[in-house]
């Protein structure tokens, strides 16, 4: 018997057969998954999943209907690595999102290996340093709030002595406009960014108002005429007095 020998176009359809890319489909909640073109009508069961992570071990139970992203969905709760964080691996093979779980073989007590992303590493990292960055930021505004605090309540008490007429000395005018723009020269130099920046800007504005204050409070000071507190003393005539002396035997 004598086999017709296929020709290289017939090997080459076939090929192209066998290659041929895995189709996907949208989900309602915006997962792309692998298309199933094969209907089972086996009920769904849970399988209990090994994972290892490093020199951690897991196990976890998954529907075997499930994809490799619900699996990392899962791993986000056990681990805290967030699922675009997360690369699984299944029989030595990098699984993506959409793939399910009976599609590539999984079976009960199966075991997968979760790995970092590298690049998720650096990622969190620098998002750590920016983090610590704003927090150091909150931290000296509120600083610089704290004393304009006390620098406005300073500010308010001159306010309220020179509106009664009190002449307020000069020099604690000058030197409460220095000690705000220390204030101010300090929020200069705070590096801030988002909400930071909004309260960085917001203690500057109080820092501008107290110092105009006292700057119209200083030209209203300089019109009082201070107070000369005289003392009149009230003279008596000198009334001699006379002593009388009893003997006694």
């Amino acid at each position: 018997m004598i086999r017709k020998k296929p020709s290289a176009r017939e090997n080459s359809s076939s090929s192209t057969v066998g290659e041929e890319e895995t189709e996907w489909e949208m989900r309602p909640g915006g997962m792309l998954v692998q298309k199933r073109t094969v209907q089972t009508d086996a009920p769904a069961r849970n399988l209990r999943l090994r994972i290892a992570y490093g020199a951690l071990r897991y196990e976890i139970s998954v529907s075997s209907l499930a994809t490799f992203g619900e699996v990392k969905k899962v791993l986000s709760g056990e681990t805290g690595l967030q699922v675009d964080e997360q690369r699984v691996v299944y029989r030595g093979k990098e699984r993506q999102n959409g793939e399910y779980l009976d599609a590539c073989g999984v079976k009960d007590r199966s075991k997968v290996v979760l790995i970092q992303d590298p690049s998720s590493i650096e990622r969190r990292f620098i998002q750590m340093r920016i983090n610590a960055k704003i927090q150091n930021a909150h931290r000296a505004i509120n600083t610089v709030a704290l004393h304009l605090d006390q620098l406005a309540d300073q500010v308010s008490a001159i306010e309220k002595s020179i509106s009664n007429g009190v002449k307020v000395p000069e020099v604690q005018i000058t030197t409460l406009i220095e000690m705000l723009m220390r204030q101010a020269i300090k929020l200069e130099s705070i590096t801030a960014e988002g909400d930071a920046s909004a309260q960085k800007h917001l203690q500057g504005k109080r820092v501008q108002k107290c110092v105009e204050t006292l700057d119209e409070l200083k030209v209203s000071n300089a019109r009082i005429k201070p107070v000369v507190v005289t003392t009149k003393w009230e003279t008596f005539d000198h009334i001699p007095s006379s002593t009388t002396w009893e003997i006694f035997d």
